[in-house]
């Protein structure tokens, strides 16, 4: 349990031109976005249709969910 808006997250960054960097620190990603030209965190296990907006608003992009 916990891959609720994960795939359809990492899915609509990399289409918005985003992409993985490195893994964080536990359970969270590093990504870039070049919309805002700087990295974010993307965490694992997004359940909350608000965590997910929260990610796409911290790259710049629209939200989605």
């Amino acid at each position: 349990m916990g891959q609720g808006f994960d795939r359809e997250l990492k899915q609509w960054l990399d289409e918005a031109g985003c992409h993985y960097v490195w893994p964080g620190k536990g359970s969270h990603e590093i990504w870039y976005s070049p919309v805002s030209m700087r990295n974010f965190v993307v965490p694992t296990g997004i359940v909350s249709r608000h965590m997910a907006n929260g990610v796409l608003k911290d790259a710049e992009l629209p939200k989605k969910f």
